[in-house]
């Protein structure tokens, strides 16, 4: 008589575990997917911080999309292999294949996610320690830096997601037709610190991919980053209210010189760290989509978007300006734009309907009502007095816009220019430059006179001094940015003493 061999059930406890580990593996996989689909690949570093920080005031939309493209496909996957594997077992195999089998397959699975967010990059930069901050770093409270003697305001606009691939291909950019002919002609007719012969921009770098991290950038001279040796870094960005209490930002230096200080944003200005930051370096007054409610630019209800649309950021900036400028003080006024946005932009009333992708009309109606706020600001009595930076915060992460009308391999510019400024610049051709290199230039562009001409990692680029991506090589320099930084921790970090 032959015995028939039985099949060994797996445990419950087994088959849970199993059933936990394959969910984990998958929503690891699609949330990389979608991720990578949404945004590019913009670094490990920005998905790290985003996962610590409140995500109080993001976009419905964002979460909609996650919920259907990353945790439902993680959801229906999960069930189909725990029935094929665990439960019906159709294959020829017993318990012990099965757990081996969901094994490997989570495995592969973490593997694959871990390689299309950049993760295994990022370990790679820790474990390898650089010395870029020893060696190259100027701390802002080692150096002179001299006020005219009239001070000058500042209003320094930071445009979301904008680029010098926006103008015509005959105009050293990537599109057909030029989105953006206001920002180019305010770029041509001003200063524009270029990478090329024409109208040009800067450089994306490691840190600086996303909005918080070009803010930091562009206004301390440092990248964002997780410092290494630390145990409890994310209590210090932002969620005690404490951002980088290390840093000496430009926040920092025009408070202390008597300006008011303020920063304006259409969104919930908690989001992303953002009045952490601001707050912690001597910001004097935040307005964003609460405080539009309050002082009646929007309903009490109103939400659209990630708050309110730029048309309402600029009636708010205009109605802020307006009082701001009657203080006895100088001011420094900060307004982040919203409706260049990835996914696809927000189509405001202003809109002109004149392109087939919705992404090409918001950023032609944000170019658009730029130029018409700088016209605004020509009238003012301030004007005369008054600096004014335009920028992009970093490039835009609508992967999927870039993928239909871009060219594989054309490289992508943030757009910068400077409105206003008392200094002439000499050398603004042909500069291979980064975020970090704008807070030192926006002092210069002000009148002020700083020691050695260097702020952080960044360069003064009205000055003869090579910035650090042009004496190192940009590759080379971005490279440096990405490794991990005990200097960074000690001395950032940590409150000052």
């Amino acid at each position: 008589m032959t015995k028939t061999r039985t099949r060994r059930p797996i445990s419950l406890w087994t088959a849970s575990g199993l059933t936990l580990l394959l969910f984990v593996s998958y929503l690891c996989f699609f949330a990389a997917r979608w991720f990578v689909t949404v945004y590019g690949r913009i670094g490990f570093d920005s998905i790290l911080f985003t996962l610590q920080s409140s995500l109080s005031g993001v976009q419905s939309d964002l979460v909609t999309s996650f919920l259907v493209r990353a945790a439902l496909p993680c959801v229906i996957c999960t069930v189909l292999s725990c029935a094929i594997l665990l439960i019906l077992r159709t294959f020829p195999v017993r318990g012990f294949i099965s757990i081996l089998t969901s094994a490997a397959l989570s495995l592969g699975l973490i593997g694959y996610a871990a390689v299309d967010v950049e993760l295994t990059d990022y370990l790679a930069g820790i474990l390898r320690p650089g010395k870029l901050y020893e060696d190259e770093y100027v701390a802002p409270s080692s150096v002179q830096i001299t006020f005219p003697e009239e001070k000058r305001n500042l209003i320094y606009i930071m445009l979301e997601s904008m680029e010098t691939t926006y103008l015509s291909e005959a105009l050293g950019g990537a599109s057909d037709v030029t989105l953006i002919p206001e920002l180019y002609a305010l770029a041509e007719e001003n200063i524009n610190f270029s990478h090329n012969d024409g109208v040009g921009g800067f450089h994306a770098t490691s840190g600086a991919s996303w909005t918080i991290g070009a803010i930091v950038a562009q206004t301390a001279g440092i990248p964002l980053k997780v410092p290494a040796g630390i145990d409890d870094w994310q209590n210090g960005y932002g969620k005690d209210g404490i951002f980088l209490p290390g840093v000496r930002s430009i926040t920092n230096i025009l408070d202390e010189a008597g300006y008011y200080t303020s920063f304006l944003c259409g969104s919930n200005a908690d989001f992303g760290g953002r009045k952490p930051y601001y707050v912690s370096h001597g910001m004097d007054e935040i307005y964003d989509i609460h405080t539009a409610r309050r002082d009646g630019i929007v309903p009490e209800d109103y939400f659209v978007w990630w708050g309110m649309e730029d048309l309402h950021l600029f009636e708010y900036a205009r109605q802020e300006l307006t009082e701001i400028s009657q203080l006895d003080e100088p001011f420094a006024f900060t307004m982040l734009t919203v409706d260049t946005h990835h996914v696809g932009g927000y189509q405001c009333a202003y809109c002109l309907g004149e392109f087939e992708e919705p992404y090409e009309q918001s950023i032609a109606c944000s170019s658009r009502q730029v130029l018409e706020f700088v016209n605004w600001l020509k009238a003012q009595p301030f004007w005369d007095n008054t600096t004014v930076v335009i920028t992009g915060d970093h490039l835009s992460m609508d992967n999927g816009y870039f993928q239909r009308n871009v060219e594989e391999g054309y490289e992508r510019m943030v757009y910068s220019c400077i409105l206003n400024s008392p200094v002439t610049a000499t050398h603004t051709k042909n500069r291979d430059y980064c975020a970090v290199d704008l807070f030192p230039t926006t002092l210069a562009a002000m009148g002020c006179t700083i020691e050695g001409d260097r702020l952080g990692l960044g360069t003064n680029l009205f000055s003869d001094t090579p910035t650090l991506a042009e004496g190192m090589e940009f590759e080379h320099f971005n490279d440096a940015l990405a490794l991990s930084s005990y200097y960074y921790g000690e001395h950032f970090y940590e409150p000052k003493s």
